[in-house]
């Protein structure tokens, strides 16, 4: 039988990357125990997945919890290939979407975070899903969440709560979140210890951290950086 939920649990997807690294940061602020969850699904940045331990290791806290992976490689592979799970070249679909899109991808993150929620009676699941400085991917809207926090809740006879901290911030407000919860420290870690670029380049580190420069993640990241040390340096963003 799966013990009952507690409130003030949380588990945590965690990639590696900026947001995620923000959104751990942000959950054990709030919350007395904090787990996290992350997973591998073939994507061809799988480096991200090394970047884990060294910035859970810089947000060790009594409150954080054991970390758990998933292995979705032979599912997603399954459902199809994608620029972000394949060496293609990284461009728009006819629909209007990037081909870096995994179908499916973040709802499955969602319900096999919730499966392990369950089993393990936390009851809030943190994710960064963002609509407003993002590629476009529809399972990173906000009605989506809302109606998956509704599906896993009828499905699993709970009452799991979907936070998003970052839904309604832009990259630039991630990185001044980042320097509100932890200081200069925790925007440093996650500047040189995340990894965002989706063709998985940690050959050069930029004045954002590490990545090609070019794919549509380092340039939302470098472009948030730039904005948010403008705001800085002119005096608004402290």
């Amino acid at each position: 039988m799966a013990p009952p939920l507690c409130s003030d649990h949380a588990l945590v997807l965690f990639s590696g990357g900026q947001d995620s690294a923000t959104c751990l940061a942000w959950a054990l602020r709030r919350h007395a125990h904090v787990e996290t969850i992350g997973f591998r699904y073939g994507q061809r940045h799988a480096v991200e997945m090394t970047c884990r331990e060294p910035v859970r290791a810089a947000l060790a806290s009594p409150s954080l919890g054991p970390d758990h992976i998933v292995d979705l490689t032979a599912t997603i592979a399954g459902l199809g290939t994608t620029a972000l799970t394949t060496e293609a070249t990284i461009a728009m679909t006819e629909e209007g979407l990037p081909n870096t899109f995994v179908p499916g991808r973040n709802l499955l993150f969602l319900t096999c975070a919730a499966a392990l929620a369950f089993r393990r009676g936390i009851r809030r699941i943190v994710a960064g899903m963002c609509e407003t400085d993002y590629s476009g991917y529809p399972d990173c809207r906000d009605d989506t969440v809302k109606a998956m926090q509704l599906a896993l809740n009828l499905g699993m006879n709970r009452r799991f709560i979907l936070e998003t901290p970052l839904m309604w911030r832009d990259k630039a407000a991630t990185w001044e979140l980042a320097l509100s919860l932890g200081g200069d420290a925790l925007v440093e870690t996650i500047r040189v210890e995340t990894h965002s670029c989706y063709l998985g380049d940690r050959s050069r580190l930029h004045e954002w951290g590490y990545g090609c420069g070019k794919c549509p993640a380092c340039e939302l990241r470098a472009d948030g950086w730039r904005r948010w040390r403008g705001d800085v340096s002119n005096g608004s963003g402290r």
